[in-house]
């Protein structure tokens, strides 16, 4: 993360300094939270101060909560080098950090002044952190641009090999699936729990891995267990099912999966952000670019689910 002492965006860059934290979803706590604060203090940044979120979506996340509590907030600007930050993250004011083993409970919504993001910077990712992001690409596909889906569909190889003009067509679609749902709900208080698609389920096995699965891995195991469902419930057919399994497969989502205990993920999603007066928000699809928000998902229909992503993904 880069702070800098000034009064505008625009200033010389001479008070600019620097807090490096260690990479990765373990770093992403309250303990950071209070090592960035007390680097905050030893520099007296002040109200004027603008702090800049050089990397992924755990830097984004944390230096946007840092910005909103700090002196009761001060401006940030994001700066995303991975997929998920440049696709998704970075975008629609959430911040936070986990919290007791619990993904993102302690944050606030609170937005950049800027966000800037170079899709050359993908070319410098591994491989693993690349492909991760592009579940959350997938995902906007799935909810709200059937299109998008479709260009995911028919160029996985010409993604995967990170080629500039499908790297452009692709992050711009999502983009604007991110911003035209934000735009009409930023505090999430209906239409913008679609974008949780995949993430209920998925961050139950994020958490009980002791974050060991990749992010990407447990949203693209999530929304395969969120279609399965649909097509369950006959909102969708076993064929697009078998379309969304195999567009995960494609981009490398879709490692086998530990048995982690169907009573474990049940109890862990209780904890979920999503749950409000005792029942929790589950996105399912009406069609491939269609989301629904329903209530009512049982805990047979996530066991038969986890049954179904474990055979899958043998």
């Amino acid at each position: 993360m880069i702070f800098k002492r000034s009064r505008s965006i625009c200033s010389e860059i001479a008070n600019t300094f620097v807090h490096i934290y260690e990479a990765g979803e373990a770093s992403k706590n309250l303990t950071t939270i209070t090592q960035i604060y007390d680097t905050l203090v030893a520099h007296n940044m002040d109200r004027s101060g603008l702090i800049v979120a050089l990397g992924g979506g755990v830097a984004g996340d944390m230096a946007g909560f840092v910005a909103s509590s700090y002196m009761r907030g001060i401006k940030f600007v994001q700066v995303p080098t991975t997929t998920v930050a440049q696709n998704d993250s970075s975008m629609g004011g959430k911040t936070g950090v986990d919290y007791l083993a619990h993904k993102n409970m302690v944050g606030a919504f609170y937005n950049p002044l800027l966000v800037y993001s170079n899709l050359s910077t993908l070319k410098s990712l591994p491989e693993r952190e690349f492909t991760g992001g592009l579940a959350e690409v997938i995902k906007h596909g799935l909810i709200r641009d059937a299109k998008l889906f479709a260009t995911l569909e028919q160029n996985a190889n010409s993604i995967l090999d990170n080629e500039d003009v499908m790297i452009e067509e692709m992050t711009y679609a999502s983009c604007l699936v991110k911003c035209s749902v934000i735009e009409e709900d930023l505090k999430e208080l209906g239409l913008r729990k679609i974008l949780n698609f995949g993430h209920t389920i998925g961050h139950s096995i994020e958490t009980l891995s002791n974050f060991a699965l990749s992010h990407g891995q447990c949203v693209a195991y999530g929304s395969c267990m969120a279609a399965y469902i649909s097509a369950q419930r006959g909102y969708i057919n076993s064929e697009d099912v078998t379309r969304i399994v195999n567009v995960f497969r494609n981009y490398k989502l879709l490692a086998p999966i530990n048995h982690f205990g169907h009573d474990a993920v049940w109890e862990q999603m209780s904890y979920d952000k999503k749950m409000a007066y005792g029942k929790i928000s589950f996105i399912l699809l009406n069609a491939i670019g269609e989301a629904t928000i329903v209530t009512d998902v049982t805990k047979e229909e996530i066991i038969n689910a986890i049954l179904f992503i474990e055979k899958t993904c043998q």
